[in-house]
């Protein structure tokens, strides 16, 4: 018997044009789209697409300036001072997919942008778009919207500005959503990362200055979280530099890089790096340490150089040349055999931070033997109570898979029954999981590791997500804080996250961990029902569906109903990322928030304090006012 075919004709197979593929599949091109509120949303790479040919222009000689404004309309530019497009190939640079000067190796050595897709992305994804570029008092420029040409300048004109290209893009809210906006502070962080690995450099944002002297060392003095052990160790040999010391606090940091590309999940140059400093500790100090031991407390960054790189996404985040380079040369080898003979004669040289790292490692070594006993006895624990544990209800698919969901496997931590069980029916079975607190957790700030294993809760917790032994494991890739919005929830916030910052900050560090946001209110009539985060959103439903519409004031998870909360954890879930701030120490964050109680926090409280009253007021405020109206 024959199977129909469904209409699979020659008029089902269909061409399209380079921006109609863009806008038709743009995570092929820029990863998700998002609405900016994470750092890797997709309007976040536009910007990065252009910012990186500007520094590709500054590391082959040309430039010493970048300048970048973002407007309250989203309207991005970036001006550059390097050679200038040449004005002949502006529409092939800008309308053109695999179009760009990156291909001669000549030109650009050392460039991240290799395959002619980036800027070409950014036009397609933009409602509006110029390309402008300036060589040799002659310029010319062509205006785009969605891709399409609406202005061409057909001949160069004369121009007095100095040679370099302007592009000027929008997003476009047809493919990104009403609600996209850029963070200014996401994008500080990335023009310091560019700052950093470009000493020399100074870019501009809004007019705000970045620029560094030291680079890579720069980077680990603004990154450090406590005061290192010893000074700042940085050692540089042939398309490889690095940086590094060791805090007093748990896990690993690193900050890694190719050809100034910041590559947020490692791969190959990372591999190499912590191969590397395992392996010189071991024949410096002639014993056969663990490699937790020497790397445990660690913070480095790691720059290489890289001629066609392989990434394993168009975005370019981790690095996945295994491969040999042009000319014979092995890139994960090369690394190693570099960081290797550097830090062997930096640590001959430099005697007192050699008998440091030493101190360090063999302190690490020390509290690892001493939590042994304690780790074998809660392994064994767990694995009895297994099949019984009733705080962890799992899902299908987890990040340390093959799966192509593996990106949303995440872990809701919830408070109580009721809200657990909300969840846990409203859930998706695939990708989402759900571990149950029994109440507030224990306040673990100033205490060592051994709590993680002597405390039931906590060490359940980490072995569910599987970082009790290593953080590379992780089986979920976003943990989510799904508490109550009132004291108490925010309370089991507080001890979670100082849980997460004390014992495993890299989480948090490499985002991973976020705040579920749900809906304080409900504002319905008997045709619609609009669903509020906040009190302004509340005031603006009211006066939408009128005086006469029900308010309802969700004050416990449990309190929404299922249907409901499948909305709220579904495809447009709402996630507050946990951020570490800037310049404020690990121990200083949780001395403050979680230490003993002082004047001055308890002023902070007095001054930030909402009280629920205050939002009663508000809404019945605005209810008047409509009324009156």
């Amino acid at each position: 018997m024959s199977k129909p075919d469904h209409g699979y004709t020659e008029d089902s197979i269909k061409s399209l044009d380079w921006r109609e593929h863009i806008r038709l599949r743009p995570g092929m091109y820029i990863g998700k789209l998002g609405d900016g509120s994470q750092p890797e949303d997709g309007i976040y790479v536009l910007l990065k697409e252009v910012v990186d040919n500007a520094i590709d222009e500054h590391v082959m000689g040309y430039g010493t300036h970048v300048e970048v404004t973002v407007a309250e309309d989203m309207t991005v530019t970036v001006r550059d001072y390097g050679r200038g497009i040449p004005l002949g190939k502006l529409m092939e640079c800008s309308a053109q997919i695999n179009t760009g000067a990156k291909y001669d190796s000549e030109v650009f050595k050392r460039s991240v942008g290799l395959n002619g897709v980036g800027i070409k992305a950014v036009n397609a994804l933009s409602e509006f778009f110029e390309i402008q570029a300036v060589r040799e008092q002659q310029t010319r420029s062509i205006e785009f919207e969605r891709g399409l040409v609406k202005y061409e300048m057909k001949s160069p004109k004369a121009c007095e500005e100095a040679n370099g290209t302007r592009i000027v893009f929008r997003p476009d809210r047809e493919s990104f959503g009403n609600h996209v906006h850029y963070k200014l502070d996401y994008v500080r962080d990335m023009l310091r990362f560019y700052s950093w690995l470009n000493p020399g450099l100074t870019l501009t944002l809004n007019g705000e200055k970045f620029k560094s002297k030291d680079g890579l060392m720069d980077l680990i003095r603004a990154k450090l979280t406590e005061e290192p052990l010893y000074p700042i160790i940085h050692i540089a040999g042939q398309d490889v530099e690095v940086a590094f010391t060791h805090g007093t606090g748990y896990g690993e940091e690193y900050y890694t890089f190719v050809n100034g590309q910041h590559t947020t999940q490692g791969g190959t140059h990372l591999a190499a790096f912590r191969e590397a400093i395992v392996q010189e500790a071991r024949a410096f100090y002639s014993k056969q340490f663990e490699p937790n031991d020497v790397r445990g407390s660690l913070i480095a960054a790691v720059s290489v150089k890289v001629q066609e790189p392989v990434f394993e996404s168009q975005t370019k985040t981790k690095l996945g040349s295994s491969h040999m380079e042009p000319g014979g040369r092995n890139l994960r080898g090369h690394i190693t055999s570099v960081i290797t003979a550097q830090l062997d004669n930096f640590l001959h040289k430099h005697g007192d931070i050699a008998k440091a790292l030493q101190e360090k490692i063999l302190s690490n070594e020390k509290e690892r033997k001493e939590i042994s006993g304690i780790q074998k006895a809660a392994r064994d624990s767990a694995r009895k109570a297994k099949v019984h544990n009733k705080k962890l209800r799992d899902c299908r698919i987890h990040l340390d898979t093959k799966d192509k969901q593996r990106e949303t496997s995440t872990l809701f931590i919830t408070e109580g029954d009721s809200a657990s069980g909300t969840i846990t029916r409203a859930r998706d079975v695939n990708t989402q999981a759900v571990f149950s607190l029994r109440g507030k957790p224990l306040n673990c700030f100033g205490l060592n590791r051994k709590i993680v294993y002597e405390n039931e809760e906590f060490y359940l917790l980490a072995n569910a997500l599987q970082i009790d032994e290593n953080l590379e494991d992780l089986r979920y890739n976003k943990i989510v804080l799904a508490t109550d919005a009132d004291v108490d929830g925010m309370h089991i916030r507080l001890l979670m996250i100082t849980f997460f910052l004390q014992f495993f900050p890299e989480l948090i560090r490499n985002n991973h961990v976020f705040i579920l946001q749900t809906p304080l209110f409900r504002v319905r009539n008997k045709k619609e029902t609009l669903y509020c985060y906040s009190d302004d959103e509340r005031q603006r439903a009211i006066h939408k569906l009128g005086k006469n519409a029900e308010i309802t004031r969700f004050k416990g998870l449990g309190e929404i109903n299922t249907d409901e909360f499948k909305h709220f954890i579904g495809p447009k879930i709402r996630l507050e990322p946990v951020m570490m701030p800037e310049h404020r120490t690990i121990k200083e964050l949780l001395t403050f928030y979680m230490g003993k109680n002082t004047p001055d926090r308890q002023t902070y409280i007095v001054e930030n304090l909402r009280v629920e009253s205050e939002l009663d007021f508000r809404a019945e405020e605005a209810a008047a006012t409509l009324n009156a109206a």
